[in-house]
């Protein structure tokens, strides 16, 4: 039987890129670049599949424009903010995503976060690797202490349970909004709070897990900035768009909060240039899910879904 005809937007792992190489007629973006528009409506009409990264921007105007030929998108990804997917439902194009596989890379770099912003990690590697390091006292670089301390996720599905479970390791005191209150086996003793207004009261430090949509966008803004402990720090490893990035700098520079941890950011790639400027700002260029295990992890989970697609069942991931 002729193999399905498959692009590969991007430099995926080398795991995947052998897998697909054997089972698919694949086209792979060496360059890994970031496919425009106009290559996807291309590749529309010259593959049966895509398997796309968060680069990749599935607009109704894009699918309005693609031919019959494409049947699914299997993204590598969890967030499908990038999808129109009422416009791809409409074309008849299933969607999927990977889900599972990089809750714990992306949880373990929520923490790394966590602590480098309350630990002072960027002026702190900066003084030293600089040679300014030439002096010492009780007072010098006093940061804030995770242990014991009130957690509040925003989010709790599954990268917030990951992160609540490496943060139980740190004896903090969790809490958490969500939709909806989860089962005792699930939340393990964290405290739910109804409305994030209740729960960003007690937040000590505050982490983001939930994800964009047209309801979470500028989740924090300047009104819910101010509703925090003063001196609370924020951690962002789910999207850019869910923080109001002036309502931050200027919470920042009030001493609301006194520190942030990012991975994502309203523009990507590059970040905010005003950031810069803040070493209590502890940034990483969106490398929540960047570890070798989960992204071979991530890849075999998009192929999974081809291969059950093309063998006529349902694929567990589709959304």
């Amino acid at each position: 039987m002729m193999k399905k005809r498959l692009w590969i937007t991007r430099r995926l792992s080398d795991a995947t890129l052998a897998r697909a190489e054997r089972d698919y007629d694949v086209v792979i973006n060496h360059e890994d670049t970031p496919g425009t528009a106009e290559e996807l409506i291309a590749a529309s009409a010259e593959f049966d599949a895509i398997v796309p990264c968060h680069s990749e921007h599935f607009s109704a105007d894009v699918v309005a424009q693609f031919a019959d030929r494409l049947q699914i998108v299997a993204n590598h990804s969890v967030g499908v903010d990038h999808c129109d997917l009422p416009a791809l439902k409409a074309r008849g194009i299933t969607v999927t995503n990977t889900p599972d596989v990089l809750s714990d890379a992306t949880a373990e770099l929520a923490m790394l976060l966590m602590l480098g912003a309350a630990r002072h990690a960027v002026a702190g590697d900066r003084i030293v690797r600089t040679g300014q390091w030439d002096s010492w006292s009780p007072a010098f670089m006093v940061g804030k202490q995770v242990t014991g301390a009130r957690l509040g996720i925003i989010g709790m599905g599954r990268v917030g349970r990951a992160f609540a479970a490496k943060a139980r390791g740190f004896d903090m005191e969790i809490h958490y909004y969500n939709r909806s209150e989860l089962p005792e086996d699930q939340a393990q003793g964290a405290v739910y709070h109804d409305s994030v207004e209740s729960l960003l009261q007690v937040a000590d430090f505050l982490s983001l897990h939930c994800p964009a949509t047209p309801e979470t966008t500028n989740l924090m803004n300047a009104e819910r900035f101010a509703l925090l402990p003063e001196g609370a720090i924020v951690v962002n490893s789910a999207r850019g768009a869910l923080v109001d990035e002036t309502a931050l700098i200027d919470a920042l520079d009030k001493g609301q909060v006194s520190a942030a941890g990012l991975d994502c950011f309203q523009v990507e790639p590059g970040g905010n240039p005003a950031f810069a400027a803040y070493d209590n700002i502890f940034m990483l260029p969106h490398i929540g899910s960047a570890t070798r295990a989960t992204r071979d992890a991530m890849g075999f989970r998009a192929l999974d879904n081809l291969d059950a697609f093309f063998a006529g069942k349902t694929p567990g991931d589709k959304l």
